[in-house]
């Protein structure tokens, strides 16, 4: 069976020795009777030649920006519209870098930012270079915006090293690309929370927790993969959102409780992975408010917001309805009280309170209640956790 059967895929090639493994990787995707088409950076034409790959893949290889055979000479444009899946393997450390902050440097990196493709990068690397820290926050940001990572792999380095770096075989990137084409999600429309709100003192100030928003922003892109249409209602955060998601920013609970009513009547899937103020001010003052001389402390009268995930639950047209438990005690206890008196179909529930996980943390770790089950998730990088929660979610949804 052709998994890829007219599928248009590119394959970006990046500097780096693993790239004379490409030949291969194109006659390999090929079988399954997809379409490539091949853009190389100007480094990868010192390992392997753009005539080979040519003649694998019975297309003209792309490597200018400025081509002018290319129609009304925008290469990147054209290539950005006609791929249905984009692959970067070997992607080169300057190449993660470039791609997580936006850069446009070359005509691969300008078609990233052209496309609407989904993009799955193959790292390869030196071990050290792998680990360094500024690598490792490229990676993160390259998750958080949607991007999928496939490897490294472990084992002996062309330089001689041992350890992570070295390229996933052509075999297994061959076979996470025909595993994309699988979206358990399609035709799906997913409602998703995120981040804090933010809840006004006066003109300059606010109530606010420390949610950055990054495990509800892991879960949209986890979705957006598996082939789900996603509505991401966003407080306030540092994140851009993931590539493919319609974007909502509010501020407020109150704003957030709005937009969530108007979504989740339409959506399949509802989830409330944001933080929520559970009150907000009775009164916001209209300007700044002063410091008096010999007043040492000041009241403020607080009514209570809106529980988002609650409402949804009670709709009549209701979706498949999912919430978070962020606990600094007794977790299972109090999980197990929101998913019955919020009438939830699931409840995912983590510990705050451990240091290295949850509010602020690039890793989480999830225990999720359904009404008769619990299923842990153990400690990983959110994108990870995401996608393990979209799975059980995806399969107790089938079931409902």
């Amino acid at each position: 069976m052709q998994k890829l059967a007219g599928k248009n895929i590119l394959l970006g090639i990046t500097g780096g020795i693993a790239a004379y493994k490409t030949p291969e990787l194109v006659r390999r995707i090929k079988d399954h009777g997809a379409n490539v088409r091949v853009v190389m950076t100007d480094s990868a034409k010192a390992f392997v030649s753009p005539l080979s790959l040519q003649a694998v893949s019975a297309n003209a290889v792309s490597d200018s920006l400025l081509d002018k055979e290319a129609e009304l000479a925008m290469g990147h444009i054209e290539l950005a519209k006609w791929a249905d899946q984009i692959v970067i393997a070997p992607a080169s450390a300057n190449t993660m870098a470039n791609i997580a902050h936006g850069m446009a440097s070359d005509l691969l990196t300008t078609i990233v930012l052209a496309t609407t493709a989904p993009i799955a990068i193959v790292p390869a690397m030196n071990q050290q270079m792998w680990h360094t820290a500024v690598t490792q926050q490229n990676v993160e940001r390259l998750q958080a915006l949607g991007f999928s990572l496939w490897g490294p792999g472990q084992g002996e380095q062309a330089c001689g090293d041992v350890g992570f770096g070295r390229m996933i075989e052509v075999e297994d990137i061959v076979e996470r690309l025909c595993a994309t084409q699988e979206q358990p999600l399609l035709g799906q429309h997913w409602v998703i929370t995120a981040g804090p709100t933010r809840e006004a003192i006066d003109p300059v100030r606010y109530i606010s927790n420390h949610s950055s928003g990054k495990m509800g922003y892991a879960i949209a892109a986890q979705a957006v993969a598996a082939g789900a249409s996603v509505s991401l209602i966003s407080g306030p955060v540092n994140l851009a959102p993931p590539q493919g998601c319609e974007l909502i920013a509010v501020e407020s609970a109150q704003q957030m409780h709005q937009a969530a009513l108007t979504l989740a009547p339409k959506a399949n899937v509802f989830v409330a992975c944001a933080a929520v103020a559970d009150y907000r001010l009775a009164k916001v003052a209209d300007q700044k408010m002063k410091k008096t001389p010999g007043q040492d402390e000041l009241t403020l009268t607080l009514v209570k917001n809106p529980d988002i995930v609650a409402d949804v639950a009670k709709l009549a047209d209701k979706p498949f309805t999912v919430g978070f438990a962020a606990e600094t005690q007794d977790v299972e206890q109090y999980a197990k009280d929101k998913l019955a008196r919020k009438g939830l179909d699931l409840i995912a529930a983590n510990n705050v309170a451990i240091e290295g996980q949850g509010f602020n943390s690039d890793q989480n770790a999830l225990t999720v209640y359904s009404a008769n089950n619990a299923f842990d998730l153990p400690l990983g990088n959110k994108s990870a956790v995401a996608k393990q929660l979209i799975e059980i979610i995806a399969r107790h949804f089938d079931e409902s």
